[in-house]
């Protein structure tokens, strides 16, 4: 197994690789009862040119489908030989499927998308360019939105991650405490040796089936390969196409993501305390934030508006409901890191665990 090295003493002598070493990417796709979409996204992998000097296999991660996962994946499995297979990972969790697939593989690159997306043809061709830089240790770019029906009106703009949309512009710029945003898990590429020293995707946080939408298993890692002193790049052209699905269309699920939102945060509080004021465990400006969507709620219902034009700051107060929950209640259930009845790993251990013996290859 490679021994990793130490991120903050490497020269910038190492800038300019060998472009003679044969590069290998790994893609992992964890996916759960999404077969049509999930074909679309490995359609868009297998077709997409990949550059001489770059080696690509994808691994699809079955978290304990129930539709037609199986069939699709091995129907292109007989159509393209060689080219992926399918793990099983039968406990639920995205980060659990994840760190299945960091397991099971060891490229020297690691590629993440989701199985509600679609590649750009040009993703391998940035992705090559990008690591010819030695000193680059992970990369990501912008999700553009698919739209599956048309987004309604009263959709706000300043919540456009619950549609799973991210912009970070349009110049290449390093990864940072600036940067406005963070890496984004559907659209990542980590180096290997990077992630054995950094750990793998924190269980307790991330998508876990149907129920719960929690989430910030990429932001968890984000803050640890900045504690790292791991270097990492935005590129625009690193582009994956979302699909935004109708059900995501909706004022409930906009609570539902933004409490559980919250929630997510407020347990990753524990390992990541914001730089901020706190009030009652919770960073102060959530509730100055969700305080001033109260006042404008309140005044747009005594003006009789339109339910639509209050919508918007309802949803600073799901995001306090949700951190308090994370923060306060949610560390005492079943599924909490602390003080659980069922202990988790530590989610900074290295990725060593065995995965399921059940896999499928062409």
């Amino acid at each position: 197994m490679y021994r990793p090295t130490n991120l903050l003493d490497r020269s910038s002598q190492e800038r300019l690789g060998s472009s003679a070493k044969l590069m290998r990417l790994d893609v992992l796709l964890p996916t759960l009862d999404r077969a049509v979409l999930l074909e679309r996204a490995l359609v868009a992998l297998l077709t997409a040119p990949i550059p001489k000097g770059l080696s690509v296999f994808i691994t699809v991660i079955n978290n304990r489908c129930t539709d037609r996962t199986a069939d699709v994946v091995g129907q292109l499995m007989d159509a393209y030989p060689g080219r992926l297979r399918m793990i099983f990972e039968r406990r639920r969790g995205k980060s659990r499927a994840l760190n299945s697939g960091l397991a099971a593989t060891d490229g020297d690159l690691v590629g993440m998308i989701d199985d509600d997306e679609v590649i750009d043809p040009e993703w391998f061709r940035v992705i090559y360019q990008a690591f010819q830089d030695q000193t680059l240790d992970f990369a990501g770019g912008p999700y553009l939105p698919d739209w599956g029906a048309t987004p309604p009106h009263w959709v706000p703009t300043e919540y456009l991650a619950v549609l799973g949309a991210a912009d970070s512009g349009t110049a290449a710029i390093d990864y940072s405490k600036d940067f406005p945003g963070i890496l984004k898990g559907g659209n990542a590429v980590i180096r290997r040796r990077v992630l054995n020293r950094v750990g793998r995707y924190a269980e307790y946080l991330g998508p876990s089936g149907h129920a719960r939408l929690l989430s910030c298993e990429d932001e968890d890692m984000y803050h640890r390969l900045l504690k790292h002193g791991a270097r990492g790049r935005y590129l625009p052209s690193l582009l994956i196409y979302h699909h935004v699905s109708v059900q995501r269309l909706s004022p409930v699920y906009y609570r539902r993501w933004c409490f559980w939102r919250g929630v997510s945060r407020g347990l990753m509080d524990r390992a990541h305390r914001l730089p901020v004021p706190y009030l009652a465990g919770i960073p102060r400006f959530l509730h100055g934030r969700a305080a001033r969507g109260l006042v404008r709620l309140v005044a747009s219902r005594l003006r009789r508006e339109p339910w639509e034009q209050g919508f918007a700051e309802e949803l600073p107060l799901w995001d306090l409901a949700g951190y308090a929950w994370g923060r306060h209640v949610y560390t005492l259930a079943r599924f909490s890191p602390v003080g659980s009845r069922r202990k988790l790993a530590d989610p900074r251990a290295p990725a060593d665990r065995e995965v399921d013996t059940n896999i499928q290859t062409s």
